[in-house]
């Protein structure tokens, strides 16, 4: 069985401030599961703008007891994939974990829209699947969609807590501008 989650939250800043926080947003103290990020590629493509990023996490989470006899390391790769696209005052992301997957899949999208000026519009979509058989399958994908729902909401509390810190920045005014000239 799989298992999916759908959330819309609306940000109070604007697109180009949440846009540029997410490539500070680690390390964080909503995120301290967070033990690495690091760029793997990025390029714009020159035909359409589009800032396109491929980053891979290291994280570290707690295993819950009746989980330790499946997965006896608690850390995880995950990759991440995202677009920018100026023009369009959005931002794709996808991620999902490449360690311990045939256990437990997520696959998370998120997609930044301009709303207006001082708002975007957040929408997260996760869909949550184990290749694990019988009654155990069910409470592995459960567990997997409670800690995306936390996560989602520990990501978005770290993505504010950054917008707020580049707020103060000289350089986030000037990174701000480039996202502007790209359009």
């Amino acid at each position: 069985m799989v298992k999916f989650f759908k959330q819309t939250t609306n940000l109070r800043h604007c697109w180009e401030q949440l846009t540029l926080a997410i490539w500070s947003k680690y390390p964080n103290p909503h995120s301290s599961h967070v033990v690495t990020s690091d760029v793997v590629d990025r390029y714009v493509d020159p035909r359409t703008g589009y800032l396109y990023t491929t980053r891979l996490f290291l994280k570290r989470g707690n295993i819950p007891k009746w989980g330790r006899k499946l997965v006896s390391n608690n850390e995880a790769y995950v990759i991440e994939h995202s677009i920018v696209k100026p023009s369009q005052n959005s931002m794709d992301i996808s991620t999902k974990n490449l360690s311990h997957a045939k256990l437990l899949l997520i696959e998370e999208n998120q997609k930044f829209v301009k709303k207006d000026n001082e708002n975007t519009t957040l929408v997260t979509k996760a869909r949550v699947t184990s290749n694990i058989w019988g009654p155990l399958c069910s409470k592995i994908e459960s567990f997997g969609l409670n800690k995306m729902k936390e996560g989602t909401k520990n990501s978005c509390n770290g993505l504010l807590y950054v917008v707020e810190r580049l707020k103060t920045s000289k350089n986030a005014l000037t990174l701000s501008n480039s996202l502007k000239v790209l359009k």
